[in-house]
Parts: structure tokens; sequence; C-alpha cells
């Protein structure tokens, strides 16, 4: 904990906690419009899950550094690239992503429903934290990695990710909200999802791209959409104080 004296070392926790709250904007995503699926009583509980697992995960991966270094070890060659054990998973977590994000796609736009009994429910349930822990591994194994590479203190690896995890918890239940009530905005989530999940499978096989160009496309299509909202919501006001003002001429 020597650490703590060194002023240096709370400039790389403060950048650390910085880029593990940018690195979880997709995860929250995820996580948001899974517990969408659900019944309202359950989403809370499903997200607070959803986060926990992912708290569990990351400060599992960072006490098993010597492991994850070795998971940078070539495992086999796939057309001149070489391919290791965190290639597989950021491959398969990838695919992973884009099926769920076009399968979420098509059933929103298909507008199909799932049974509502009491069963159907509590499977619901079980399938979305599965799912949840399936690419939080994925988003984990990126967050420690990412990590390991700017901090040499465990200490600082675990309180950033602590935060951060923390902050994740605060928003993630405003963020679902406002996704589910506005489709669009959920249409644009998923199509970030699917952008997210192309970049995994790109960086599987050794093709880097920087998350900020994804970022900030995501972010300038969202600016957009909040205009675009905020001038329906003007619309829509306008013939109820069309209305209010016949009535109060009528009235005279």
């Amino acid at each position: 904990m020597d650490w703590i004296a060194d002023p240096n070392a709370w400039i790389a926790l403060a950048t650390l906690i910085a880029l593990e709250v940018v690195l979880g904007v997709d995860n929250i995503i995820f996580i948001s419009i899974l517990c969408g699926r659900l019944p309202e009583a359950q989403r809370n509980r499903a997200r607070t899950l959803g986060l926990s697992l992912a708290l569990v995960m990351r400060i599992g991966l960072l006490l098993s550094i010597a492991w994850i270094m070795k998971l940078t070890e070539p495992l086999f060659t796939v057309l001149g690239n070489a391919i290791s054990g965190r290639d597989l998973i950021l491959i398969v977590g990838g695919l992973f992503l884009l099926w769920k994000s076009v399968h979420e796609i098509h059933q929103s736009l298909e507008g199909a429903h799932d049974e509502g009994s009491a069963g159907a429910a509590a499977g619901r349930f079980g399938a979305v934290l599965v799912q949840i822990a399936l690419i939080d591994l994925v988003f984990s194994l990126d967050s420690v990695i990412t990590a390991v590479g700017l901090v040499d203190e465990v200490g600082i690896m675990v309180v950033a990710v602590l935060v951060s995890v923390v902050v994740m918890m605060l928003f993630a239940r405003p963020i679902g909200e406002f996704v589910d009530r506005h489709p669009t905005i959920k249409m644009l989530a998923l199509s970030f999802l699917v952008l997210v999940g192309l970049v995994l499978v790109a960086e599987g096989f050794d093709t880097h791209i920087p998350k900020g160009y994804v970022y900030f496309a995501m972010a300038f299509s969202m600016a957009v959409e909040m205009l675009n909202l905020r001038q329906r919501a003007r619309r829509q006001a306008r013939p109820v104080k069309l209305h209010k003002s016949i009535e109060e001429t009528g009235e005279r």
C-alpha cells in the first residue's frame, strides 16, 4: 500500500477509473437491453446481479494476472494470424454480441412477445443472468488487460474497478429506463453493440480498431437523436397549447 503516498499513483488511479467507466458503457447498455425484456419488478435485481458478476469477475481476473499474461501466448495460427486464448475469448464474445444484438433488433422490429407465465419469467431471468455473465467475461478481460497495461500496482487496479462498477450501478437503472422509454434510442444502442461486437472480433484477429471512433460515432448519433426527441416533444406540446388557447377564447 506504499502507492497511497505517491501522487503519481493517484494520477494513474484517476486515469484508470475514467478509462474503466468509459469501457463500462457498452456493458451497461448490454445489461440494460437484456433487463428490459424482464418483468419490471425483476429488472433492478437483474442489473444489480449482473454488475456484481462483473465486479467479481474483474477482481478475480486481477488476482490472476499471471494467468492473464499466459492468455496472450499464441495457441495456433489461422490465415497467418497467431490466435491466443485472449483472442479466442474476444472472437467468441464478439460473435455472441453480434448474434444477440441482431436477434434483439429482429425481435424489436417484428414485435415478438414472450410468454407471460411465472415459469417463463423465471426462465427468462436465469437466461438473462447467464448471458450477462458470458458477455461480462469478455468485457472484464478487456478491462483488466487495459488496467494491467497502465499500472503495476494491483491495489490501484482493484480500487479503480470497484469505483467504476459502483458508478455503473448508479447509472445502470436510469440508462435502462431511458432506453426502454425511447425505441429509437434502443435501436441506436443495439447498433452500437453490433459495432462493439465487430471490434471485438477484429481485435481477436489482431486488427486494432480504436474504440474512440466507435464511441464518438455513438455519442454523435445520440446527440442527433436527443435533438430529434426534443423537437418531437415540442411538436406534441403545440396542439395542447393551441387547444387550451381556443377554449379560453371560446369562454370569453
